[in-house]
């Protein structure tokens, strides 16, 4: 299925019927990611919507960071629910797609229901978690530079993608990138977002969640610090609830599926 946002194209897929439920993924992933997830929260009664956001997969890929800010990827979500009829969904987030997330529920209240953000916590939350993040974050810098972090990532047989990344799946998603075109674009989400310049401003002001929130974080996460993640709780006014798992890495729907599973189907309210 596709919705259109401003000329560029979104392919989604919808499975099963009940309460909707978006599940938004990030770097490098597509909707892909969440195949562990589908089956069960079809079986728990959901309707579940997939896109591939821009720039990935099936969706649009246009040339240029400024058509990867997040204001105007919620408007692809928009789009998406809007071609639904879905007045009001779940999201789950992960990565870029948690906060995109993140800012769907504090700037377009009325179409979010409950949130759930993976591994990346509340931007400002994220932008205050200290040094250790920034030191983590490091990448980021480098991805600003348009061909050196391209070359970066894929020469040598994307061995610096394989072994900074540390993605379960990587075969498949490297196959993606080279297929769909989607590696620039993935990174324009980097450029468009967090530039170095944001850094010498004031943090995002963002009007606080009312949606009931659920966070969760994995021990074995690389490039995020927990603090980022507990800390989202002072700029949630919903019911907060933080959840910790131990072992997985930052993909841990594919690492820690049943345990992810368990918990989306105990915060989603499915009637």
């Amino acid at each position: 299925m596709r919705a259109e946002n401003g000329g560029v194209a979104i392919h989604y897929e919808v499975h099963g019927e009940g309460r909707p439920v978006v599940l938004l993924h990030g770097f490098p992933d597509s909707g892909r990611l969440w195949r562990g997830q589908v089956p069960t929260l079809v079986e728990a009664g959901f309707r579940v919507i997939v896109p591939d956001l821009r720039g990935y997969g099936g969706s649009g890929k246009p040339a240029g960071r400024e058509h990867y800010h997040l204001l105007v990827l919620a408007g692809d979500v928009v789009a998406v629910l809007d071609a639904e009829g879905v007045e009001q969904a779940h999201l789950v987030g992960h990565d870029w797609g948690a906060a995109l997330a993140w800012g769907m529920a504090a700037l377009l209240p009325d179409r979010v229901d409950h949130l759930v953000a993976m591994s990346v916590g509340h931007p400002r939350s994220f932008r205050e978690a200290g040094l250790e993040q920034l030191q983590r974050s490091w990448y980021m810098l480098l991805f600003q530079f348009e061909g050196v972090a391209e070359e970066w990532l894929s020469q040598d047989g994307w061995a610096n993608l394989r072994s900074w990344g540390r993605h379960p799946d990587i075969d498949a998603v490297i196959a993606d990138l080279e297929r769909d075109g989607s590696l620039t674009p993935g990174l324009n989400y980097y450029r468009a977002n967090v530039p170095p310049e944001s850094y010498l401003g004031p943090p995002l002001d963002l009007p606080p969640v009312h949606a009931d929130t659920m966070g969760i974080w994995s021990s074995g996460d690389f490039a995020l610090t927990e603090a980022q993640m507990t800390h989202s709780a002072s700029h949630v006014a919903g019911r907060w609830r933080y959840e910790r798992l131990e072992g997985p890495g930052h993909w841990m729907q594919l690492q820690a599926r049943e345990a992810v599973n368990e918990l989306l189907v105990d915060f989603l309210p499915s009637s």
